[in-house]
């Protein structure tokens, strides 16, 4: 069965241009179209597509508040185009905390001077998220929390949302805005027990789609105290990756930053691997950015990172692999394995797309599978 799209944007061109790409493949239907938030509500409602597209910046309403309504009232997987800026990168992951599963660079030229490319990326994107979890989940909006302080070091309250932090003239550690962004509800307990301490001298983190706010709710948990240093590879542009530090580290106890060639991991900081580039790890703690390999499909990449530490930190490491396409992290977790270290994955049901946990699952290399609500205290109950 064909998977139904809705396809919204207010520039006649650009809705032109995706529905004719997409109507190209002969197992994607475009159902519809719209010009603003608004009638994309009115749209999903009547039409009740597999997949949006949507853009941003529309009259009457914009896509952010769109998407809110849409996760409200017909939960639906959502597929945003953004600007490859800074201010771009905020717009998106403001999307991605409303309830949107993924984005595309809305890129003009690319459309003309790469369409081929542009088609095969744009159809697979759609292909992957009609499959998403979000149709199927439960939603609801967590209590408001108290901001979190780099001092702090009692236990953590729930994570507050990033909604709305930026564009705001107060700071979020001292102006917390409740949450509005979809959380899937778990009424399963974790499928593996409590984990055992240990003294890891890493914590590394690999995720793609649906990585963003599953970071969020992972890392809002650690308290400031958290002793050891933390590395993160999230498939994300280089536009995007510096944003993306600097909104978690407004929302987390813990100290984030994108991670720069010579960077030194200490207990409380987690580097972010840059977009574009390579993340490895050093046996004396020190961090090298190389140049991204066109030869490699991913940009950062979690193998080269989990290999990397794998080498400098024999059995003292900790590896989580969360949502995202693929199987990015696999091979890598299969040198950490190898070498005595411990490796943990989201469960199916917590994830947005359950592909890069379910070839570490599926290769049997999970010492533990957890809910991602759980990831978070586990880390802080398995490190000492």
């Amino acid at each position: 069965m064909a998977v139904k799209v809705l396809v919204v944007d207010d520039s006649g061109f650009f809705r032109r241009r995706v529905s004719e790409i997409l109507s190209a493949d002969s197992n994607i239907q475009v159902v519809g179209t719209a010009t603003n938030g608004k009638e994309a509500i009115d749209q999903a409602l009547a039409l009740k597509p597999d997949v949006i597209t949507m853009d941003y910046e529309m009259p009457m309403m914009d896509g952010i508040t769109a998407v809110r309504h849409i996760m409200q009232r017909c939960p639906t997987p959502v597929l945003m185009f953004s600007s490859l800026t800074h201010e771009g990168a905020r717009v998106t992951l403001d999307a991605l905390d409303a309830g949107a599963v993924d984005f595309l660079p809305k890129n003009f030229e690319d459309i003309s001077r790469n369409p081929e490319k542009v088609k095969q990326l744009l159809c697979e994107k759609i292909h992957s998220i009609s499959r998403s979890n979000r149709r199927l989940s439960s939603y609801s909006a967590p209590a408001p929390a108290a901001a979190p302080s780099h001092t702090s070091t009692s236990a953590p309250s729930p994570a507050p949302s990033s909604i709305g932090s930026y564009g705001s003239s107060a700071p979020a550690r001292t102006s917390p805005i409740p949450s509005r962004a979809p959380a899937p509800v778990h009424t399963h307990a974790s499928a593996s027990p409590a984990p055992k301490r240990k003294a890891y001298k890493l914590v590394a983190i690999g995720t793609s789609t649906g990585g963003p706010v599953a970071l969020q709710r992972v890392l809002t948990q650690l308290p400031a105290s958290f002793p050891a240093p933390i590395v993160l590879i999230q498939h994300m542009p280089a536009a995007f990756t510096k944003a993306f530090a600097e909104r978690l580290d407004k929302l987390c106890r813990i100290t984030v930053k994108e991670a720069e060639d010579g960077d030194i991991l200490r207990p409380g900081l987690a580097l972010l691997a840059p977009g574009g580039k390579q993340m490895m790890i050093d046996g004396r703690g020190a961090v090298k950015i190389l140049p991204g390999d066109e030869r490699l499909n991913y940009k950062p990449c979690v193998d080269i990172t989990f290999g990397s530490a794998a080498k400098s930190y024999g059995d003292k490491v900790l590896a989580v692999v969360l949502t995202g396409m693929g199987a990015d992290g696999r091979e890598g977790a299969r040198l950490l394995k190898q070498g005595g270290s411990s490796i943990w994955a989201q469960d199916e049901a917590s994830c947005v797309i359950y592909g890069m946990p379910m070839a570490i699952v599926k290769a049997e290399l999970a010492d533990a599978v957890y809910s991602l609500d759980d990831i978070g205290k586990h880390l802080v109950e398995a490190c000492i």
